[in-house]
This record gives structure tokens, C-alpha cells and sequence, in this order.
């Protein structure tokens, strides 16, 4: 397979994919520090003429919540979230995410800002597209060595939720059935390489399509209309993907973390 053209970022390629396995939904909500994952809902939304209704968690403007993530799991548990995003330190082929440690659990080598309200919308939410940028034998293991978040569960179990794919900067794998499959490479990357990088067993076809590049219309809309509206919650990433410039503070806001609170 050959490298194509780089007329696009490869963060706006990735804000495609996800938009696209978005779908028509109702509803989409995206967690803190996911900039590619808030810029695939927006642009799902401004393909959908508003719909779906999306919930950016840091944002003041594109979130009703009033009481953070708590109102967030009711919400979810009510059924009004139809799409949400996982990532992790580890994620294996079962589906399963990792948010705590490797290594022993109690003389862990690594630890990971924790598993907060994974495991809980993982089984409650009915689309969860994982997400990684490092596409790695590090990230992408055989088994994770903890389970912060099941990728499945038994029969008895009553469960609406759970992943329908994997989104990494090499290829999309789609997951049925307790298992990925190589979905569709990204330009500029091989089979081989995926092969190369993973550390779990997946299923492929005989020929791998190459994931599609975004097009003219597709690229005008993220960055006229979706990086200005990222801005507010992500101003670094608009900055750097989109060239969007960042305005200075103004007086009597504080900064906290990636974006500005009254």
C-alpha cells in the first residue's frame, strides 16, 4: 500500500472515522482531555444540521450537565447517551481497558489516572468507540494486566452497552463477538505494520481496504466550523491542528488545565 498525499492532518483524519462511526444518534458525550473524540461529535453534529446533541464535559457552552460526571452517569443510565469513548494504558484483544497500573498490582511499574466511571459506561452505553493514538505492543496487548473496564461479559449478564471499534493512528478495527477485526488501514500505513505493532490476535480479510481520506467538503467543515467551536474546551489542540489562535485571558478568568472557568 502507498503513502497518499498528505493534504490533511492526520487529527482530522481520525475526527473522520469516528464521525462516521458516530452515526445518527440522539445523543454523544465526550469525557476530559479527548480532543480528537470532541472534534469527531462536532463534526457529527454539524453533518446531522444539529443532531446529534453532543455533551463535551470541559466545555461551557456545548454541556447542559450543571453537576459534572455524576449527572453524566444518570444520564447514561437512563438510557440518554448513545455514544461515549474509551482509552486506556493497555487495551487487549478481548476489549478489555486498563485505567490503573501494570505490571503487580501491588509493586505496580506504571500507574494510570484510574478507572473513574469506565466500567460503569462501558456497560450502559451502546456505542463505545475506543480510542488510542499509540498504536503499539506497548498499548495494544495480549491481556491487559488489569481490567478496569470488561470488553465483554457472560450471557446472564444484562448488558446494552459495550466497544464497536477501536480507533488507533494506524487502522480502525471493528469488535463483534468478543474480538476485533482489521477494519481498514490509514493512508500512509500497511497491514504488515498493523500486524507488526499489535500485540493481540485479530481477524482480517483477505484484502484490507484503505480507511478513506477526508474530503474537500469534510476538511472545509473542520476547519471553518468545527475549530473555532473546539477552541473554548481545547485552544492548544485548535492551535496547533486547525491554526486557530488562541485568545489572551481576559480579566476575571483563571485557567484551569486546558480551559478557562469564570
Amino acid at each position: 500500500m502507498n503513502a497518499a498525499p498528505r493534504e490533511f492532518r492526520s487529527e482530522e483524519l481520525l475526527a473522520d472515522v469516528i464521525a462516521r462511526l458516530i452515526g445518527d444518534v440522539r445523543h454523544v458525550a465526550v469525557g476530559n482531555a479527548s480532543p480528537i473524540p470532541a472534534t469527531a461529535a462536532l463534526l457529527a453534529r454539524e453533518r446531522g444540521h444539529g443532531r446529534p446533541y453532543v455533551s463535551l464535559l470541559q466545555s461551557r457552552k456545548h454541556n447542559f450537565f450543571t453537576d459534572g460526571a455524576r449527572e453524566l452517569f444518570d444520564c447514561a443510565g437512563q438510557g440518554r447517551i448513545d455514544v461515549f469513548f474509551l482509552s486506556g494504558g493497555q487495551i487487549d484483544g478481548q476489549g478489555n481497558v486498563n485505567l490503573v497500573s501494570t505490571g503487580d498490582y501491588a509493586h505496580p511499574k506504571v500507574r494510570f489516572p484510574g478507572s473513574f466511571g469506565s466500567a460503569y459506561l462501558y456497560y450502559v452505553v451502546p456505542k463505545v468507540i475506543l480510542f488510542r493514538v499509540e498504536h503499539s505492543r506497548r498499548t495494544l496487548v495480549p491481556q491487559v494486566d488489569f481490567i478496569s473496564a470488561p470488553g465483554t461479559s457472560s450471557p446472564e449478564v444484562y448488558r446494552p452497552g459495550g466497544p464497536i471499534a477501536l480507533v488507533t493512528n494506524r487502522c480502525l478495527f471493528s469488535f463483534a463477538a468478543g474480538r476485533f477485526t482489521l477494519a481498514s488501514v490509514h493512508p500512509g500505513h500497511t497491514v504488515a505494520e498493523v500486524i507488526e505493532h499489535t500485540g493481540f490476535e485479530f481477524e482480517r480479510p483477505e484484502t484490507v481496504p484503505e480507511t478513506p481520506a477526508p474530503s474537500p467538503k469534510t476538511l472545509k467543515l473542520l476547519r471553518e466550523t468545527v475549530a473555532p467551536q473546539l477552541a473554548e474546551v481545547y485552544p492548544q489542540f485548535a492551535a496547533q491542528v486547525f491554526g486557530i489562535s488562541v485568545p489572551s485571558p481576559e480579566r476575571g478568568r483563571v485557567r484551569v488545565g486546558v480551559a478557562w472557568r469564570y
